[in-house]
């Protein structure tokens, strides 16, 4: 079957506000629409259910904001990354941002089968001594496995956590980054590793600040 595209592009965005209480598949379809608001010319998939040629590097977990989400998006007709971006911009919905637009081959490997790893900030408690918290993550990283639970399968989450940082502030609370693993099957998940800290994830920030790709190492 003849290739129905001709140009992708590459494509990074913020999640912010309302629109971190929104799943995938709802954002898959909010780009949906501001592309067709904004006479992008997406192509899309052959046959019944007909979907946007768009494909992300990973799901950001419900609830977590993100100035770093990557997308791929395959064209019919050719545009230039600043137009696209800058089309987006006066129709894209509230709370997320199109920050960066640049093309890539059309024979690059698939975004998802490229990602390797992805920053977090994790916004802490000011209640929360600096001394003991230090302490868990030198814990935590001199642990030789951390055995968890995903979904009723054991796990081990020790080698998902690349590295962990405590960032002291002058006034107010701390901030904690993590790089993690992100490859298929083996992905770390920091709720996952603010809950073996001790936190309860659900009264903690978390923001994704990067995600690293194979081309980038």
């Amino acid at each position: 079957m003849q290739a129905n595209y001709v140009q992708r592009h590459r494509f990074r965005f913020s999640k912010s506000g309302p629109t971190q209480y929104i799943g995938h598949l709802d954002l898959a379809r909010t780009l949906e629409r501001a592309f067709n608001r904004a006479q992008v010319p997406v192509a899309y998939t052959q046959g019944f259910n007909r979907r946007p040629r768009m494909q992300f590097a990973s799901a950001l977990p419900l609830g977590f904001t993100s100035r770093a989400e990557l997308a791929d998006v395959w064209l019919v007709e050719t545009m230039p990354p600043t137009e696209m971006q800058s089309r987006l911009a006066a129709k894209m919905a509230p709370g997320i941002t199109i920050l960066e637009v640049w093309e890539v081959p059309l024979s690059a490997p698939n975004l998802q089968t490229i990602t390797r790893s992805a920053e977090y900030e994790a916004l802490l408690p000011e209640s929360v001594p600096a001394g003991v918290l230090a302490e868990s993550i030198a814990n935590l990283l001199a642990a030789a496995a951390l055995p968890r639970e995903r979904k009723g399968k054991p796990y081990d989450l020790r080698p998902l956590v690349e590295t962990i940082l405590l960032v002291e502030e002058d006034k107010g609370a701390g901030r904690l980054k993590m790089r993690l693993t992100l490859l298929p099957g083996q992905t770390g998940r920091p709720d996952e590793v603010l809950a073996e800290l001790g936190f309860d994830p659900l009264d903690i920030r978390v923001e994704r600040t990067a995600i690293h790709l194979a081309e980038d190492a």
